[in-house]
């Protein structure tokens, strides 16, 4: 049941993306003829005022297509064909998929908070939210839910700087044995754990967080509410943002953050156990990474169609379509074999296949 939730929230983030580009659209006066959840074959279609709504094999995606002069007897000069617009316009419609997904965040924040509270500040130490099997922390004897309070006799503080420093400390630790001192079901303990070495930086496989209290408390106006949506939206967008940045500055070290969509229905199913707050929590953080995602200059993607655009306004003419082809095959055939790389390796890592596989 927590997987369907979570592949339907999924559902609903890109369905909300696409909605987005459609709208910009429709209500600009520009032609539409589809708009369609998933790739591949259709397995529901229907067509309402010449234009075809699908939902079709591999929900990995969606989107909205717009007709050419050649199709349904348009003219080629027809002002409400999409490529006849000023480049605002078009600009508004390639933009509006990426700003639809952040602006649902903003409202599940918002939502969020009304129903569950603002969280006090975080309690000293780090808490560990997962570990990964055959990795140092495991083998160590690290266990989710552990609160990390000392490394190398140094009291961490609290926030986000605590996770900061001991992740410094890890990454300055490769091969060598550190101590840390966590506590579990309110006792001390102390254990030593040997972080492993990736391109000269030392890991140990574990997801940290602060150490936050589970109590919350209600804003006290709406000026309070919109101070702490800010705040967390702020957060979550330039985390997510500087992750990316990453994958581009330092991919060998950062490839194993990597999820597919396999690793994030399992992310989300874990969440949506802690019931409503999780899959909000869920929904807010995969909506804001499809919005940064999409913003990638990848011909495939927003982003990409966003440069073609802005060249074509700087030239005054489009780009040739041999060079656009050429360019948005690559970045197919990039993606699609990332995506399966992703699948097969997120794939491998659940429990229920591991359990198989060592059978």
């Amino acid at each position: 049941m927590n997987v369907l939730t979570s592949i339907a929230v999924l559902g609903f983030l890109i369905f909300f993306h696409e909605m987005g580009h459609f709208l910009a659209a429709i209500f600009q006066g520009i032609y539409v003829d589809g708009f369609s959840i998933g790739f591949g074959p259709s397995i529901i279609q229907k067509k309402i005022n010449n234009i075809t709504y699908s939902f079709r094999a591999f929900p990995l995606g969606g989107f909205v297509s717009f007709p050419d002069e050649d199709q349904n007897g348009i003219k080629a000069n027809d002002t409400n064909l999409l490529k006849n617009r000023p480049l605002f316009q078009r600009i508004i419609v390639i933009s509006a998929g990426v700003f639809a997904n952040l602006l649902l965040a903003y409202i599940i924040l918002i939502v969020n908070i009304n129903t569950v509270g603002i969280q006090y500040d975080p309690d000293p130490g780090i808490l560990v939210l997962a570990i990964q099997s055959d990795k140092a922390a495991s083998k160590a004897g690290l266990e989710p839910g552990d609160q990390i309070l000392k490394i190398k006799d140094n009291t961490l503080g609290i926030g986000d700087e605590a996770v900061s420093l001991l992740v410094k400390e890890i990454q300055q630790s490769s091969e060598k044995s550190i101590n840390i001192e966590i506590m579990r079901n309110n006792v001390l303990k102390e254990i030593n754990i040997i972080p492993q070495n990736i391109d000269g930086k030392g890991t140990i496989g574990a997801q940290l967080q602060p150490n936050i209290r589970q109590e919350t408390y209600k804003p006290k106006n709406i000026l309070d509410l919109f101070k702490f949506v800010n705040r967390e939206f702020s957060s979550l967008l330039s985390k997510t943002i500087d992750g990316y940045k990453g994958l581009i500055t330092n991919f060998s070290s950062t490839a194993q953050q990597l999820s597919g969509p396999v690793k994030i229905v399992e992310i989300g199913a874990q969440l949506s156990e802690q019931g409503g707050t999780g899959i909000l929590l869920f929904a807010a953080l995969i909506s804001i990474n499809l919005a940064v995602l999409n913003s990638l200059p990848l011909p495939l993607l927003d982003g990409g169609q966003l440069v073609f655009t802005i060249i074509e306004g700087l030239r005054g003419r489009p780009i040739p379509e041999k060079i656009q082809i050429a360019v948005t095959q690559s970045s197919f055939f990039l993606l699609v074999g990332l995506s399966l790389v992703l699948i097969i390796r997120d794939t491998s890592q659940l429990l229920i296949i591991q359990k198989l596989l060592n059978q």
